[in-house]
């Protein structure tokens, strides 16, 4: 059954209204410059091999949506992940109050990442980082064990989808800068078009989002800067001109010739 629109407002229901601030402020995160290393082993070496981090130099962010996409490997996470080590964020996910370690496993991109802020603060902050939400959750129950501020039910109470919502609904306000990488792994098509919705309520009240993700739906927030990633280093692409949008168009046009060409 085909999912209607007002179930899925009714779905991202949340309790504190949002409201508009009076004028729009500018991003949060406006400049990204990569200072590549002086010397030339590391230069060679990960991340800075990458094509889309060796040659990003300097990277003006226009838009309080950025998404980041390419193919896996492609630095898209990396760069993401060295953003909010260098805001702050703890690498495997959370806001700045919340310090765990499972295994250090992030680059040395934030050594060599220069942000530049805007002139405003943001209120709120926080890394999804879904491949480690789960170590996220299971600290929070040692600091939060009632989950106040994630809606009232522990996350790992909740289906993996489900917690993702939680943290979209609950733990995410007005004024916030969230960095987001792959949110898509938890959720529905129906879902991520919830998220969208919870999107355009924070950026209206705000808010800026930088997003790594591998989702169409997701890469269509109107108006939003979408990166590329790719070979030859990063270029900015309007969402229905990336290859994740056209492999899943030609997919959904026609799946039986795109079938038969890959099978045989």
């Amino acid at each position: 059954m085909q999912a209607r629109l007002p179930d899925l407002v009714e779905a991202i229901a949340f309790e504190r209204p949002v409201k508009p601030p009076a004028e729009k402020p500018p991003p949060f995160v406006r400049r990204l410059t990569v200072e590549l290393p002086d010397d030339e082993a590391e230069r060679r070496g990960y991340p800075f091999s990458l094509p889309a981090i060796h040659h990003l130099g300097e990277l003006h962010l226009h838009s309080p949506v950025t998404v980041f996409v390419g193919e896996n490997g492609s630095g898209k996470s990396t760069l993401l992940e060295a953003i909010a080590v260098s805001l702050g964020l703890n690498a495997e996910g959370g806001s700045k109050n919340l310090r765990f370690a499972t295994r250090a496993s992030h680059s040395k991109l934030h050594e060599r990442l220069v942000v530049t802020r805007g002139a405003s603060r943001p209120r709120n902050s926080y890394f999804l980082r879904a491949e480690s939400f789960y170590n996220v959750a299971s600290a929070l129950e040692e600091i939060d064990p009632g989950a106040v501020g994630y809606g009232g039910t522990p996350l790992h109470h909740q289906s993996h989808g489900e917690s993702f919502l939680a943290l979209f609904l609950h733990r995410f306000g007005p004024h916030g800068l969230y960095l987001l990488d792959e949110p898509e792994s938890a959720l529905s098509p129906q879902r991520q078009l919830a998220l969208l919705v919870r999107m355009h309520e924070l950026v209206a009240a705000g808010s800026q989002f930088l997003i790594a993700t591998h989702a169409p739906i997701l890469m269509g927030f109107p108006g939003a800067q979408v990166l590329q990633f790719t070979d030859s280093g990063l270029e900015e692409v309007d969402a229905e001109r990336t290859e994740h949008w056209l492999v899943a168009k030609r997919f959904l046009t026609d799946p039986q010739s795109m079938l038969r060409d890959l099978l045989g």
